[in-house]
């Protein structure tokens, strides 16, 4: 019941533009994360479910390739 964790992953290969969370900052069920960048794209992360960011696994700069874990929610 009520603490497991879930993983929200990279929807496309890109870099990472902006990370808008922290870890420990609490989000709602489509809130940003993140904005990636690919192709000159922004392309916006959204968290398909409401928890507190526990790990974050991006970084301003960085890059992800798609199904990449992108932080992890409790």
């Amino acid at each position: 019941m009520g603490n497991e964790k879930k993983i929200i992953t990279a929807p496309i290969t890109a870099n990472v533009w902006k990370v808008l969370v922290k870890e420990g900052s609490e989000v709602s069920q489509g809130d940003t994360i993140a904005i990636l960048e690919s192709m000159k794209m922004e392309i916006p992360v959204e968290s398909p479910y409401s928890g507190k960011i526990s790990k974050l696994y991006i970084q301003e700069g960085g890059s992800v390739v798609e199904g990449e874990p992108i932080a992890e929610l409790e």
